[in-house]
């Protein structure tokens, strides 16, 4: 792959393509066994299965790429804060004793 395969990960019309594209395989698919059962129901049934599909597909397609780990001995990782630190005297001064 070269680098201007790489950025941008897609383009609009694959998600625009995924959805159509789903939509119509699973409507026809639907269709064919609607016709073959005798039922009314497995087109609309197709279309949605399509378009959610399509729409995995999509998702799947342009969600963000994973942040590699922290460093093995952090403590930051991309699911965690840092550890918070411990108070130190210049952070709470104390009063002196009456």
């Amino acid at each position: 792959m070269t680098r201007a395969d790489e950025s941008p990960r897609g383009d609009p019309w694959n998600a625009f393509g995924y959805i159509v594209a789903g939509v119509l395989l699973y409507g026809l698919a639907g269709y064919g066994l609607d016709r073959w059962w005798g039922t009314g129901f497995m087109v609309a049934v197709g279309i949605m299965l399509g378009a959610v599909l399509g729409l995995y597909m999509t998702w799947a397609r342009f969600k963000a790429p994973p942040e590699p780990d922290a460093a093995p001995g952090s403590t930051t990782s991309r699911t965690t804060s840092p550890a918070p630190q411990p108070p130190t005297s210049t952070d709470h001064p104390t009063e002196p004793p009456r």
